[in-house]
């Protein structure tokens, strides 16, 4: 690269949250602790406040049964009622997650 020049990336609120998101898929087996082929991903984004909430639940169930995050359970609401789960994601050797039951988030979402 020329010593004169800058390169320069400038992308917008939604795209960063998109490339986020792209990057929690791509690394959940790390940060979650958990098999990318046995899980569903679920998200959500406060813009307004700048906050990211990322969720892994089972697939399926032990007789193929599909799963999916209870109607109960408000990603919205979980961002402004549960604590920060890491203060970095970029600390070696962490667990990044906190485990709660789903009873435990619709409990926390009403």
């Amino acid at each position: 690269m020329d010593k004169e020049k800058v390169r320069v990336i400038k992308i917008s609120k939604e795209a960063l949250f998109e490339y986020i998101y792209e990057n929690f898929i791509a690394n959940q087996d790390k940060y979650l602790d958990v098999d990318k082929t046995e899980v569903s991903d679920y998200f959500d984004i406060d813009h307004e406040n700048g906050n990211f909430i990322f969720c892994a639940i089972r697939f399926e169930d032990e007789d193929g049964n599909f799963l999916s995050m209870p109607s109960e359970i408000d990603l919205k609401k979980l961002m402004k009622m549960i604590p920060d789960t890491t203060d970095s994601m970029f600390s070696p050797n962490r667990k990044y997650y906190k485990e709660y039951s789903k009873d435990e988030l619709a409990e926390l979402c009403k």
